[in-house]
């Protein structure tokens, strides 16, 4: 009796411990965030359809970090027609092809990556998950592909590469109106090992989002990369934030970036081809096909609609990456088919990192990785070239439409 009895008084004063630990940690974050409390988790997330995280995720977030993660500008009409301009083409199912180990390595700008899916930027990981974007480096690196990492993450640099612990990693570029900090962000991205510099055009100005209005949203942490004595970022709206930004931009800033660094440049938030036939004569050495999630201009068609138009005019002389809407393997592989190389993924890897911590992040790639070997065996394609060599199906019903 006496021994049950101690044992019973270990557990206690062992989960009293565990609740100190967890209290304390709580307080600090509220010292720090201003009461903001993001997620602690650390654990595998089981994903049986991937759109299941925005929901289960809007559980873990709170309100203002969800709806500024989730949102899109006004009524988020661009940002839905993201994912559903996909179902606008078929993939033509194939059989007794033999298919049945397909591969899905690649590789972009020199990098050898596990999937065509890489992590796309995207700013404050820290509104989901208390690793911030340090978490999210180390779950994609231990998903063998690409971070990339925003000028307005909730990480510095540093923290960023230590946490990708040599991984490949490139960081997006917002130019400042301080050209001494254009020069020094980039120079020290590059002293971190980042493999290219991706500089975002398609905001020189916020998007009208609804959602954080409603909410009043003020970003409830600092914003280390563009924080300075003389600019504070914690307790701003994005809209604040974005005015320390140069909104001239020509293609002269190409050349401009081009001349900070030694890394590959590219250009992202390129829309129409005329557009990225200029970026590509200034000197870019990759394109990024993307409306931004659908966080900008509001009444601007899918990311995919202008996909191939973009690729046609491209003719592959530089690489193409795409974004904007991709949550399955079926996406990837129809954004191959129609001209990317490769695809990156921006609200399902904070997602999964809110739901699991870098664990969580892992989860979706694997996700995607599974889901993709099983339309390329259906569809009898063994690897990448083979998808992009693949001719989708229109689909008869979208043809003059505006499903």
């Amino acid at each position: 009796m006496k021994k049950i009895i101690f044992i019973l008084c270990v557990c206690l004063v062992f989960l009293l411990i565990v609740w100190l630990v967890g209290y304390m940690h709580n307080v600090q974050a509220e010292k720090v965030t201003g009461g903001y409390i993001a997620s602690t988790r650390d654990t595998d997330v089981e994903i049986v359809d991937i759109d299941d995280l925005e929901d289960l995720a809007e559980q873990v977030i709170p309100s203002g970090g969800f709806g500024y993660i989730y949102g899109g500008a006004e009524t988020e009409f661009t940002m839905a027609r993201n994912e559903s301009a996909f179902d606008c083409v078929d993939i033509v199912p194939r059989v007794l092809t033999g298919v049945v180990e397909p591969d899905i390595t690649t590789s972009i700008l020199g990098i050898d990556i596990s999937l065509p899916v890489i992590a796309a930027p995207a700013a404050a990981h820290g509104l989901a998950h208390v690793s911030a974007e340090a978490g999210s480096a180390r779950g994609v690196a231990a998903s063998g592909t690409i971070m990339s990492v925003s000028t307005y993450s909730s990480s510095t640099l540093q923290e960023i590469a230590d946490a990708g612990q040599g991984a490949p990693q490139w960081f997006q570029l917002y130019l400042s109106k301080d050209k001494d900090h254009n020069r020094n962000i980039v120079k020290q991205a590059e002293d971190l090992g980042y493999r290219a510099i991706i500089l975002t055009v398609d905001a020189p100005v916020g998007g009208n989002r609804f959602r954080d209005k409603y909410n009043d949203f003020k970003f409830p942490l600092e914003l280390p990369n563009v924080a300075k004595k003389s600019i504070k970022t914690k307790g701003q709206g994005i809209n604040k934030i974005f005015s320390a930004a140069q909104n001239e931009l020509t293609p002269y800033d190409i050349m401009y970036v081009k001349s900070l660094t030694k890394l590959p440049v590219i250009v992202k938030g390129i829309q129409h081809p005329d557009d990225a036939e200029t970026a590509i004569l200034a000197g870019a050495d990759a394109i990024w096909v993307s409306n931004h999630g659908g966080r900008q201009l509001d009444g601007a068609p899918a990311s995919f609609e202008v996909l191939s138009d973009v690729a046609k005019r491209v003719n592959k002389r530089v690489p193409i990456i795409f974004d904007s809407g991709i949550r399955r393997g079926q996406h990837v592989f129809k954004a191959l088919a129609s001209g990317a190389d490769v695809v990156a993924i921006g609200r399902p890897v904070i997602y999964g990192l809110a739901l699991g911590g870098w664990r969580g992040v892992v989860s979706v790639f694997n996700y995607l990785k599974d889901d993709l070997r099983r339309v390329m065996i259906l569809a009898g394609t063994e690897n990448i070239d083979d998808i992009k060599n693949t001719k989708l199906r229109p689909r008869i019903s979208c043809v003059n439409s505006c499903e």
